[in-house]
């Protein structure tokens, strides 16, 4: 019995040994691990290599697929030609020195009457980029009976991201408005939204969706293009369309008078045209050169309130702006009023030469800065500013949102003392 027992538990007795490792396969399984861990590295190096642009797209939509940048026309095109005064060709061509009365004197009526011709068929091409806006409003009576009132003024067709139609006009016309429509010049009409708008300028974009339009829309409209406008001088010929007299599709001809007049704003200094071309006070529209160009742009607010002529902004001052709002970007504002100080100035009033703060605007982010009126701008993030251009540059540089360090030399009983401010860039509404 009891060697059966001990048979029978004999196994508690035996040794249980491990496994002994093999170091070949061990290897291999790490060589095979880290070969794996390499290629899915690899691999996800590629996918995101080759997902980013399409990543990239899906995120910012077609922001930078249809990015939009105004650029200058040529000058020198046939146009020129194509309304060359009578007499001035033969000069050239045999040499003669004869005056220009000489010239002017051997035009008849019939010249005369073609050159005007010839000046409207330029108007009537760059009216095909002419719209027609009209801001809808309801309104009640005194019978608090409801009804819809309608204002009217022109816009011109600045550029075509893709999907959009993208239409420059004034603000006011569609402020605070329940409905925007645009009539292009085969009178079809279609529904606009508001993209951007500068409160300062004014200046508006208005979209309208290019499926909105037919083939036959499509076909007759065109897009303005921009002139040269330093390149105008006084005595320049000029052709006003849009509403230069109050109605869409006027063509008015005459002559730039003078180029040096300016108007300040908030932030900027825009130069003025004027003209010898009969308006009125609800002139808007558009300034072009000889080829078609715009060369200015005619507002409600910077028209001539002293006389009756046109004047109308350089296009060169307001582009950049332009281009801002046609890629929905907002205009950076600060509220400032300001003038170059001259060396004159600087000899004459023992002012420190920099940028002259004449005024600081009401609820502004330079007045919630501390900044005063007569400080005197020195730097920007940095940067010495002298003129405006210098300050304005600085100033279109950033973004809204974005804070300056700007510092100043303000006056107090010990004469100037040197200031610094940080101040947020906002926008004007």
């Amino acid at each position: 019995m009891a060697e059966n027992d001990k048979e029978e538990f004999s196994f508690i007795k035996e040794k249980i040994k491990e496994k002994p490792i093999n170091k070949k396969r061990t290897l291999l399984k790490c060589c095979f691990t880290v070969f794996l861990a390499a290629l899915f590295g690899f691999v996800a190096c590629l996918v995101f290599t080759l997902m980013q642009p399409v990543m990239e797209q899906w995120m910012h939509g077609e922001e930078e697929e249809h990015r939009i940048s105004l650029s200058e026309g040529n000058t020198e095109t046939e146009s020129q030609e194509d309304v060359q005064i009578p007499g001035t060709m033969e000069q050239e061509s045999t040499g003669e020195s004869d005056t220009l009365e000489t010239d002017f004197s051997q035009m008849t009526v019939e010249d005369y009457q073609k050159l005007q011709s010839k000046l409207y068929a330029i108007g009537a091409q760059a009216n095909r980029s002419i719209v027609t806006v009209t801001g809808v409003k309801n309104d009640t009576d005194w019978f608090n009976t409801s009804y819809e009132s309608q204002g009217q003024s022109s816009g011109i067709i600045i550029a075509n991201n893709g999907p959009e139609l993208l239409i420059m006009t004034e603000k006011k016309v569609i402020e605070d408005v329940t409905a925007i429509r645009v009539t292009f010049i085969n009178n079809v009409t279609v529904d606009a939204g508001l993209k951007k708008y500068d409160g300062n300028t004014g200046i508006a974009i208005l979209s309208v969706p290019v499926g909105f339009l037919d083939d036959a829309t499509k076909d007759r409209i065109a897009i303005a293009n921009l002139g040269n406008a330093m390149a105008e001088m006084p005595g320049s010929m000029v052709i006003a369309v849009g509403s230069p007299l109050g109605n869409t599709y006027s063509i008015l001809t005459g002559s730039i008078t003078s180029t040096g007049n300016c108007i300040s704003t908030y932030d900027s200094d825009y130069s003025i045209f004027t003209t010898d071309i009969l308006g009125c006070s609800d002139s808007n529209g558009v300034l072009l050169n000889l080829n078609g160009e715009i060369v200015g742009v005619i507002m409600q607010d910077y028209s001539n309130n002293d006389g009756n002529t046109l004047t109308a902004v350089s296009i060169a001052d307001v582009k950049n702006i332009v281009e801002m709002l046609l890629n929905n970007q907002s205009i950076p504002y600060l509220g400032l009023k300001v003038a170059t100080v001259t060396s004159d100035i600087q000899e004459e009033y023992d002012i420190p030469k920099g940028i002259f703060i004449k005024q600081v605007a009401l609820d502004s982010p330079a007045l919630n800065a501390g900044l005063q009126n007569g400080d005197v701008i020195i730097e920007m993030n940095g940067e010495a500013v002298e003129t405006i251009q210098e300050y304005r540059s600085a100033l279109m540089g950033q973004s809204v949102g974005d804070t300056i360090r700007i510092k100043v030399m303000r006056q107090g009983a010990e004469g100037y003392t040197e200031v610094s401010c940080h101040v947020e860039v906002g926008v004007l509404k």
